[in-house]
């Protein structure tokens, strides 16, 4: 199958694919904030750079596309016909990536959690998983002790 777009126009689409702040991610960070939890965004100084931190808790959430990490659902499973051999390079260098990230943050004591694009088709179900990883929000904090000086 021919590609429809000339190089030109596959290289703006392209290009405009985000890596942050995509609707996926911001659909979790939503869900996330109104329950009260607070988190930082993309810790680059951890492996895989985590979409969200809880720092607190040692807790990190990474927030994929089915397609981009060969997820095994549909979206994930599809095979592109046009230039495959690259597709199935650059999608198997994402999940070998994603490993190593998920491999780096356990030897460093962290615990992740995926959420996966096609999983946020049930809010709810998320929001229960994600509660269940994370446990009753503000938990994490330390408690900073008050002491009286008169």
């Amino acid at each position: 199958m021919v590609d429809s777009l000339t190089k030109a126009q596959r290289h703006r689409v392209m290009s405009r694919i985000r890596s942050k702040d995509t609707k996926p991610e911001m659909l979790v960070r939503r869900l996330l904030f109104a329950e009260g939890y607070r988190y930082r965004l993309h810790a680059s100084d951890l492996p895989g750079t985590p979409d969200l931190v809880f720092r607190g808790r040692r807790q990190a959430i990474f927030v994929n596309g089915c397609f981009w990490h060969s997820h095994n659902c549909p979206n994930g499973t599809h095979k592109p016909a046009t230039n495959a051999d690259f597709w199935e390079a650059k999608r198997t260098r994402t999940v070998e990536r994603d490993s190593q990230a998920l491999a780096g943050l356990a030897g460093r004591g962290w615990t992740t959690f995926t959420v996966w694009e096609c999983e946020l088709r049930d809010l709810a179900a998320v929001a229960a998983a994600l509660h269940n990883f994370l446990g009753p929000p503000g938990s994490g904090r330390q408690q900073l002790s008050r002491s009286s000086t008169r």
